[in-house]
């Protein structure tokens, strides 16, 4: 993660994101560098505008969120009834076996 940390504090110093530039951050963050890392970092943002990368994961959770709430009333008794079922499920759990799980069991030895 420091290795994209890096190449972003480079575009937002709208200085080369170089491999030589990526090192240098890297270093004085007192980062031991990978030397491949940061090759395949370099080779991988060639391509990459990093501006409409931002815009985009900046409008990915809005655009997320705008959706689930707009589904949530539909699903919302859905949900509450999914809640319910799977806190009975772990409180059974919690409990144990039941006695005919049990009793299978051991019908299941002698059997």
């Amino acid at each position: 993660m420091e290795y994209v940390y890096a190449a972003l504090l480079l575009h937002y110093g709208k200085q080369p994101i170089s491999e030589e530039n990526v090192v240098k951050v890297l270093q004085a963050a007192g980062i031991q560098v990978d030397e491949v890392r940061v090759k395949a970092l370099v080779a991988a943002l060639k391509e990459v505008n990093i501006d409409e990368a931002i815009k985009a994961a900046v409008a990915m959770p809005v655009a997320a969120a705008s959706a689930a709430t707009s589904g949530s009333a539909a699903a919302g008794g859905e949900q509450k009834a999914e809640t319910k079922a799977e806190e009975k499920k772990a409180e059974e759990k919690k409990e144990g076996p039941s006695e005919e799980e049990i009793a299978a069991g051991l019908s299941s030895l002698f059997g």
